[in-house]
């Protein structure tokens, strides 16, 4: 898989190195508020790290995680991910997670974006999704700015840490993705 450039980060494919700027995000409650693991000890972080790379060795490949480079500083900043769900269906599911340092900056707009365009371009996909927690009103707003429509909301979708959580689901057509990428 190659980089992925945008305007003020790229993303990579992930190293085993690279557990250690995941951990200083990873290890931050306010990161993983709404999610169904963390916050992370070193030896959680690093099963994750690890698992990235045997996905990455899986033949064929349906999961793609970038680390996120800070193009000015060299510096680790998140990661982002597309899954490829079917490959029948040509659907896909992105995610993406920023250090706190970055957040309010456009830099997950840049990675949803780069995310998205690579699944089109590069996997062909008909149609791209994602979700997210109703009480994250940043993420929300991070995928209509990238054209994605808010197609629903499935009840009790997860179990986190203070219990069952709602996920709005937000996705994107090819079509769309052109009308709205030019």
């Amino acid at each position: 898989m190659s980089t992925l450039i945008g305007d003020r980060v790229h993303l990579r494919e992930f190293n085993f190195n690279d557990w250690i700027d995941v951990h200083k995000y990873a290890s931050q409650e306010i990161v993983c508020r709404f999610q169904p693991w963390g916050p992370n000890n070193e030896e959680q972080t690093q099963v994750f790290v690890r698992q990235i790379l045997e996905d990455a060795k899986k033949t064929p490949r349906n999961r793609f995680v970038f680390a996120i480079i800070e193009q000015s500083t060299g510096k680790m900043i998140g990661a982002g991910e597309i899954n490829i769900r079917s490959r029948t269906n040509l659907s896909g599911e992105i995610a993406y997670i920023i250090h706190p340092d970055y957040w309010g900056k456009g830099i997950a707009t840049e990675v949803a974006k780069l995310l998205v365009n690579c699944g089109f371009k590069e996997f062909h996909l008909h149609r791209i999704y994602a979700t997210c927690d109703p009480r994250n009103i940043g993420s929300a707003k991070v995928l209509s700015k990238v054209g994605m429509t808010q197609e629903g909301r499935l009840r009790d979708a997860l179990l986190i840490k203070d219990g069952w959580r709602d996920s709005l689901v937000f996705g994107i057509l090819q079509y769309e993705w052109d009308k709205v990428s030019l």
